[in-house]
């Protein structure tokens, strides 16, 4: 089976879409979840592909490096198609602002996001991010109120410098190597990358890349945007757009910039992002920000966990990754319901007790206790970190360990607020919401019910994404001359 058609069938339904719902509009609502639907029956059907036969390369078109567009599916890969299709299906818009735009734009996103997922070489991951990145900045504005205008325009400014300083560090990188294909970087790229002006490529790609990542100190963006969207492109930019981008930043780490100064760096950045996040959510008065500010402590967590390098760093990040698409998401569904001030929540259970102990059931799992996925996920974080010997790693685990107790405090405040005796709240007005948060309450019931079975499933992925081994083939077979450094 093709590698692009989990990328080219959402690009062709995205153009098709606004011809088809012109001549039958209730064609038009249900084409985008139908082809959804069916990007995730090819996703297993390559998934079985990739565990039968290992995994795939493919040159487009017949053409190999330099000249061709290069796509390579592994298990990591794949199970990121997956993921966002699934959500992106669970989150499809509902169109009430505009019944064609919305669902275009979200078709745009999860194309380039999965073209993200498979791309085998820098010049592509940066096309696809543009692409993302232009699908965002629609979502966020399609909302129609000045609001919305005002931060996707910030939005988009930011992002626009992070892409110029993006490209600038694969055109260093080119420099130094003469491609950009992932399978001759992953040889030649460590050694060639490994000295100043190679860090500063990372430091560059790391800036431009870690805005989508909601990294510091370029994720100033994210409580703004939040706040001004609905909770389902709230969902899709902070279990989609974040996930795809903190890829990118992994998959130069295994290929380009193998060293302990690139992944140091990334470690510090990581823990930034967790400390301010976590501290400005503790003091954040709203429920979106609250959800905003804890979403870029996260994503944090993952960049740890990816600057650890090996099987455990990546097995760590992909679980704290997986569970924050789970989480995160439900928690805006449920903001939706709620939404406003945090002195709005007293008593809200009494309106709704299942959406109020739903929260409570994701906050628990954020926090870490166990036996809640959230749990085993730190704890994979804490035991690769504690098995490191660089002292930056201790220092992450104490940050940590320090959040932690941060996020337990305005958690299970904003918990308690809502079982505290109250007047009735008024009617929420997010009463469709409900179902697909708990369909994502369900998702980590069962993620707590198959922990083992998870978590071998998630060490053979990881194993499969340090090995490179499908790389190393691809490069045997088709040889390219690299330029050296003089």
């Amino acid at each position: 089976m093709n590698l692009a058609l989990p990328v080219a069938l959402p690009l062709l339904t995205a153009f098709l879409l606004p011809l088809v719902a012109r001549g039958n509009p209730a064609a038009g609502r249900w084409l985008g979840p139908l082809m959804v639907a069916l990007n995730i029956v090819i996703g297993l059907l390559l998934w079985q592909q990739v565990i039968s036969a290992g995994p795939l390369l493919e040159a487009i078109g017949g053409f190999n490096a330099p000249l061709g567009i290069l796509f390579y599916a592994d298990q990591m890969a794949l199970l990121m198609v997956l993921a966002i299709s699934a959500l992106t299906l669970l989150l499809w818009p509902k169109g009430e602002h505009d019944p064609v735009r919305e669902p275009v734009l979200t078709l745009l996103l999860m194309a380039g996001s999965c073209g993200i997922a498979l791309s085998g070489d820098l010049f592509n991951l940066f096309v696809f991010y543009e692409l993302v990145a232009v699908a965002s900045y629609g979502l966020v504005a399609s909302q129609g109120s000045g609001h919305s205008y005002i931060a996707a325009l910030r939005f988009l400014i930011l992002s626009a410098t992070g892409s110029a300083m993006a490209l600038l560090g694969i055109a260093l990188v080119y420099s130094q190597t003469g491609t950009l294909n992932l399978a001759y970087l992953m040889t030649a790229g460590p050694a060639l990358m490994d000295s100043p002006l190679g860090l500063s490529a990372f430091a560059l790609m790391l800036i431009g890349f870690g805005v989508k990542a909601e990294l510091f100190p370029v994720n100033t963006w994210v409580p703004e945007v939040y706040a001004a969207t609905t909770s389902r492109v709230a969902g899709l930019l902070c279990g989609v757009i974040s996930k795809v981008a903190l890829l990118i930043l992994l998959k130069l780490l295994l290929t380009v910039f193998d060293s302990d100064a690139a992944r140091s760096l990334l470690l510090t950045i990581g823990m930034l992002s967790l400390l301010s996040g976590e501290l400005a959510a503790y003091h954040a008065r709203d429920l979106r920000r609250v959800l905003a500010y804890s979403s870029i402590a996260q994503l944090g967590i993952v960049a740890i966990a990816f600057s650890i390098g090996g099987t455990a760093g990546v097995l760590a990040g992909l679980a704290l990754a997986m569970h924050h698409l789970v989480t995160k998401p439900a928690l805006f569904l449920l903001a939706e319901k709620w939404g406003g001030k945090l002195d709005a929540l007293r008593g809200a259970s009494a309106q709704s007790k299942m959406a109020a102990m739903l929260f409570f059931l994701i906050a628990l799992s954020m926090i870490g206790v166990p036996p809640l996925p959230g749990f085993w996920a730190k704890y994979l974080l804490l035991s690769a970190l504690f098995d490191g010997v660089n002292a930056l790693h201790y220092l992450a685990a104490a940050i940590l360990l320090l959040t932690t107790i941060i996020e337990a405090a305005y958690l299970m405040k904003i918990g308690s607020r809502m079982f505290e005796p109250g007047e009735q709240p008024p009617e929420p007005h997010g009463k469709q919401e409900l179902i697909p948060a708990l369909i994502l309450g369900g998702c980590l019931l069962v993620a707590t019910l198959s922990v083992t079975p998870i978590g071998d499933g998630l060490s053979t992925i990881a194993a499969q994404a340090t090995d490179g081994e499908a790389y190393r083939h691809y490069r045997d077979t088709n040889p390219l001359a690299m330029r050296s450094l003089p």
